[in-house]
């Protein structure tokens, strides 16, 4: 019970031509082939800006977890030394 049968069709053609006869249909210049323009350079100074920043976060998370673990390596180091100094004075 389309109200605009006529018209359905038409659109749709009109639609389709005019979405695969766009410029911004064709592929960049990088999926093209052209890797010495500046798009592609652009993309790659992008992507390993990107890399950059993913490392140094990484780098600080692991950081912080080896500091907490050397820290609590050395409290319980110092617990134990201290709870044998305390024994040994009781014997």
């Amino acid at each position: 019970m389309n109200p605009f049968p006529t018209v359905k069709f038409p659109l749709t053609a009109t639609i389709a031509a005019w979405t695969l006869a766009a410029n911004s249909a064709f592929a960049c210049a990088v999926c093209g082939g052209a890797s010495d323009s500046n798009l592609a350079q652009g993309m790659n100074w992008g992507i390993f800006s990107l890399l950059v920043v993913v490392v140094a976060v990484l780098g600080g998370i692991s950081t912080f977890f080896i500091f907490l673990a050397r820290r609590a390596a050395a409290v319980s180091a110092e617990t134990t030394l201290s709870s044998l100094a305390e024994s040994n004075q009781k014997a």
